[in-house]
């Protein structure tokens, strides 16, 4: 390729090469940012505001793809203001998108959180349910490198009722891409641990990974997406590795090394041959994992994806463990310990920022515009229970007519769960108020953990609890009840006193008719059918 000064280039040649550019999006990642550069540089100098914006949109993308997160965000911080001047826009959106995502690999918290909600709030500006729905999982994916990949996972699950059956490729493929990836961060974070629940919770979510990369590869095929299809097999291989279909993993991850380095995907690259590294490891060639990971870390000096670098430690440690190398293995889970005591850090520092996101996140799919302000929000603050932090009656009178308005508008299912504690009086009898008050605080805090943001739970009185779950059907209503049901059943409440044992009864209506009382009423009554059919049971009206 000539190298031209930019100011010995003509328009027709800035064209030309953004043109190339473009060409080589799903080709030749280097070869598309020596293009893309060249067009930035040359259109800046002749001062074509136009072709310096694409260009510098391209190479963000290239950095973006080729996991050069560093450069991508000086690049993408330099393209703000010309994208900002033009107001909200779908590649604003984009570019924040991006922008959060780098920054988040780079354990930059607070900046990801920003830019997240720049492209959030951007979003809603535009009132674009699909760039919604993907600013939405952008927010689910920057929690997840926080380290909270459960609130992550029920984001994305959230952001993806959204459009429904109206999502398109490029949408499905994002959303499944982000639920794989979201569901093995999970998957490493309980790993290690010997408690059985956590043992149960990662085999759970490597099956869930298993899954959500299996249903990426259609629509990356159709869209033609070689990043993701990569990925999406990259984290196909690395699922099969865990659950001990080593052959099948090896041929999985071999396959996608041979498209990561035809496209010189390099940060995937060093994940494809991670995986590798364990799979020898896990089939006793120790040697061999350790000589691979002792190179990838040789290249991956000064490596800024976190993510990336923890698991490269982590697998040595195991390895040179494995040869019997105390002083190396212990070395590398120095590194690693430290790598995790940073990622706390920057989180808890970011921590404010967090709850914004949240808070953001969960209006957002609550529907509820971008205007209300922290006297809204104190009005609220005072209508919430003070033992348990549900809303009250008064909380229902205000909040429920409305979302019940907002369903019948759009003709969208809507159901009410009410959950009674089983015997509630005889246990304060029994044991107490002190534990009655302990048992209503831990079963507030399981309903936020089993619900969405945009679900509105209410104390109705000593006993009962009600649910509001807006655009959910009456079986998608009775498995959250009974995984709730099922957790309270199995919690150990004997810690809170001895002997203790606590079981709920809900009883679900789901609309139409979008009737406040009538809905109620036939709660009610699906409640007494559970008691009356021995309690610890879900029944529907």
């Amino acid at each position: 390729m000539q190298e031209l000064r930019p100011e010995e280039v003509s328009g027709e040649q800035i064209v030309e090469w953004l043109a190339s550019a473009r060409a080589q999006k799903q080709l030749n990642l280097e070869l598309g940012l020596k293009l893309a550069t060249q067009a930035w540089m040359a259109a800046g100098q002749r001062g074509y505001s136009a072709e310096h914006l694409e260009a510098g949109m391209l190479r963000a993308f290239f950095l973006f793809r080729r996991g050069e997160m560093v450069a991508m965000l000086s690049a993408g911080q330099a393209l703000l203001p010309g994208f900002r001047e033009q107001g909200s826009g779908t590649a604003l959106c984009e570019l924040l998108r991006w922008m959060a995502f780098a920054a988040a690999d780079l354990g930059e918290f607070e900046a990801a959180l920003g830019y997240v909600n720049e492209s959030l709030a951007r979003a809603r500006q535009l009132d674009n349910k699909a760039l919604i729905a993907i600013a939405l999982n952008a927010v689910g994916a920057c929690l997840e490198r926080m380290g909270d990949p459960w609130q992550a996972e029920r984001l994305m699950h959230e952001a993806s009722s959204l459009l429904g059956s109206a999502a398109s490729d490029f949408e499905l493929m994002i959303s499944h891409n982000n639920l794989a990836t979201v569901a093995l961060g999970m998957f490493h974070l309980l790993r290690h641990s010997s408690h059985a629940d956590h043992q149960r919770q990662a085999a759970d979510a490597l099956q869930r990974a298993r899954h959500h990369a299996a249903l990426v590869r259609p629509h990356a095929l159709v869209l033609g997406d070689a990043f993701l299809l990569a990925l999406s097999e990259s984290n196909a291989g690395e699922v099969l590795l865990h659950q001990g279909e080593l052959d099948e993993a090896q041929r999985v991850l071999q396959a996608a090394l041979a498209v990561i380095r035809e496209h010189h995907f390099t940060a995937l690259d060093r994940r494809a041959r991670c995986s590798l590294a364990e799979l020898d490891l896990l089939r006793g060639h120790a040697a061999e994992a350790a000589l691979a990971l002792d190179v990838l870390l040789a290249e991956a000096t000064g490596l800024t994806q976190q993510a990336v670098w923890q698991r490269l430690q982590h697998a040595a440690y195991r390895a040179h463990k494995a040869l019997g190398d105390s002083a190396r293995a212990l070395a590398h889970l120095e590194l690693y310990q430290a790598g995790e005591r940073n990622r706390t850090v920057a989180q808890l520092t970011a921590q404010a920022r967090f709850v914004v996101s949240r808070i953001e996140a969960e209006r957002a799919l609550a529907g509820e515009g971008p205007g209300a302000d922290s006297a809204a929000l104190d009005e609220e603050a005072g209508l919430r229970c003070p033992l348990t932090g549900l809303g009250t009656r008064r909380c229902m009178e205000l909040r429920l007519p409305g979302l019940m308005h907002a369903a019948e508008q759009r003709g969208a299912a809507l159901t009410l769960a009410l959950v009674d504690i089983d015997r509630l009086g005889s246990i304060t009898a029994h044991h107490g108020e002190g534990v009655a008050q302990n048992i209503l605080q831990v079963l507030a805090q399981m309903l936020r953990d089993n619900t969405r943001g945009s679900d509105l739970l209410l104390r109705l009185d000593a006993e009962q609890i009600l649910m509001v779950l807006p655009d959910t059907s009456a079986d998608r209503a009775f498995e959250v009840c009974e995984r709730l049901r099922q957790t309270v059943e199995q919690h150990p409440w004997a810690r809170l006193a001895e002997g203790l044992d606590v079981t709920l009864s809900i009883g679900l209506a789901n609309a139409p008719p979008y009737a406040t009382d009538l809905l109620l009423s036939r709660a009610e009554s699906a409640m007494y059918r559970a008691k009356h059919l021995g309690r610890n049971r879900v029944a529907l009206a």
